[in-house]
């Protein structure tokens, strides 16, 4: 059989040899031919591309060139057990193999074989589709399946919490208004020994009146509702977030506060801030559940024309190879969450034409992020009945 490649040759002596040259010259899978010695007999254009081999480096040569060793070191035995025995492993039925690149570079690909009886002797003919983009798009589309599932997790989440805190608001309130009922009998009574049990109603009260609390912002957290902007004290809707975020952190984490004073206005969603807030405060936390003096730095101040939210901790700082994904969706180092937190956190504040910006210490500084917001105007001020 004749060696046709890309490379010129003479005319074909006939039509059939014309349209054979054709067909190899321009198919898009690879297509090998190989003699009973493995020796490489036709390797078309698509191989070239595939492998990185021209065809005058490999014409003639054993084809374990294009094979990884684990495949090449096993190859002869099996086309000699096949020349043997009959018994065909992968001759008209196909599989997945995988390639070797002239750079070494291994990768996928979807092999299929025939066997032709030529006056020469047997030929096989190998065609072969590379298969790393089909891959490729496998694992993009089992990543967004994923992505998908737990996103619908999460949206279950709320909507439990949510219902969760409007059950959990009513035996609360039932239990304030018994305890106040039994304080206001107490009060009747004119015996110094009920001072005591005053004083520890007072404070069951209080506890109750805290958890109420508690559970208002967590539903005003989880709600879907229309974003509505407006001048807001920033250092109220920071503190509600501390807060919040207290009551739900794990780890034993102090957290020091340090608001300024007489601070403008910022022209926002509060609700949306709290969550910067609340994913800024978790992260910070994740970072120092391994310290024993783990503290928390929360503050607030100007700065020109913003107003901005400053979250620094005294962990071990942002490592330099989580820095260019730090901010991308999907992307996280933790062991259990998505990746959300701080590409959302982000775009909330980009979208409140501010920014979100990260100090990513190290070297004995902790991580450091700066919520930049625009201050309210006046305009917006009036606007708003302020």
């Amino acid at each position: 059989m004749k060696e046709w490649t890309d490379r010129p040759a003479p005319a074909a002596k006939t039509v059939s040899e014309a349209r054979l040259m054709s067909v190899l010259n321009t198919a898009v899978d690879g297509i090998i031919v190989i003699d009973e010695h493995a020796h490489i007999l036709v390797y078309n254009n698509a191989c070239e591309k595939l492998f990185g081999y021209t065809a005058a480096e490999v014409l003639g040569q054993n084809v374990k060139v294009i094979m990884p060793r684990d495949y090449s070191d096993a190859h002869d035995r099996y086309m000699d057990n096949y020349k043997r025995t009959g018994h065909r492993k992968i001759i008209g039925i196909g599989r997945e193999v995988r390639g070797r690149h002239k750079d070494g570079t291994e990768f996928p690909v979807e092999l299929s074989v025939g066997e032709a009886s030529t006056p020469d002797g047997r030929q096989f003919i190998g065609i072969l589709r590379d298969l790393r983009s089909r891959k490729e798009a496998e694992q993009r589309v089992n990543e967004l399946q994923a992505d998908l599932v737990h996103l619908a997790r999460v949206s279950a989440m709320d909507e439990m919490g949510a219902a969760l805190a409007h059950e959990l608001n009513q035996p609360l309130t039932a239990i304030m208004l018994y305890m106040q009922g039994i304080a206001r009998t107490l009060d009747k009574r004119d015996d110094p020994a009920d001072a005591q049990f005053k004083t520890v109603l007072a404070k069951a009260v209080h506890e109750a009146e805290r958890a109420g609390n508690i559970i208002s912002r967590m539903r005003q957290f989880v709600e879907k509702r229309e974003p509505h902007r407006r001048p807001i004290d920033l250092n109220a809707v920071v503190n509600e977030a501390v807060e919040l975020t207290i009551v739900g952190m794990r780890a034993r984490v102090n957290i020091e506060r340090d608001f300024a004073q007489q601070l403008p206005k910022a022209f926002v969603e509060p609700v949306q801030i709290q969550q910067i807030v609340v994913n800024l405060l978790r992260n910070a936390s994740e970072a120092l559940k391994d310290r024993e003096d783990g503290t928390i730095f929360v503050s607030t101040r100007q700065d020109g024309a913003f107003v901005t939210i400053i979250v620094e901790d005294n962990g071990p700082g942002i490592p330099p190879a989580a820095m260019p994904t730090l901010f991308k969706a999907f992307s996280t180092t933790k062991k259990t969450g998505m990746g959300l937190g701080l590409s959302i956190s982000r775009s909330i504040a980009q979208n409140h034409s501010g920014d979100l910006i990260v100090d990513p210490g190290g070297h004995g500084r902790g991580a450091r992020f700066i919520v930049q917001l625009p201050v309210a105007s006046r305009e917006e001020e009036t606007d708003a009945g302020l």
